[in-house]
């Protein structure tokens, strides 16, 4: 499944539209494993944005702010901001509590990592 973000960079008056391309599950069947996915998608196609041809870095889900809203042709969006700027992903076909309660867990529960690289907050 592809997702597409749209991502405003702060400085920036353009849009631009990133894809994240890793999710295997339709929205309504996913788990905690693809919000935490679909977030850490959101914030590196933000740092490609912001990074053109460097390398990805770590993702660290923390020092965010963050909402779902219904989405006027059908389903939620998940939009984020932080100081970067700010990312818009969906809609998804999804209940908007159950994504909100995912997503809080997600933001809970740290990732385990073997190493400690720099981070994008």
């Amino acid at each position: 499944m592809t997702v597409s973000v749209d991502i405003w960079l702060r400085g920036s008056d353009v849009a631009t539209t990133e894809k994240i391309e890793d999710l295997v599950r339709a929205p309504r069947d996913w788990v905690d494993a693809d919000v935490r996915t679909v977030l850490e998608g959101m914030l590196r196609a933000m740092d490609r944005c912001k990074r053109p041809g460097e390398a990805d870095r770590e993702i660290s889900l923390r020092g965010l702010s963050w909402i779902v809203n219904p989405f006027d042709e059908g389903g939620v969006v998940i939009a984020i901001e932080i100081s970067m700027g700010a990312a818009i992903a969906g809609p998804f076909d999804i209940d908007q509590q159950r994504l909100e309660s995912m997503i809080a867990r997600v933001l809970a529960s740290p990732a385990t990592s073997s190493s400690s690289p720099p981070t994008i907050h």
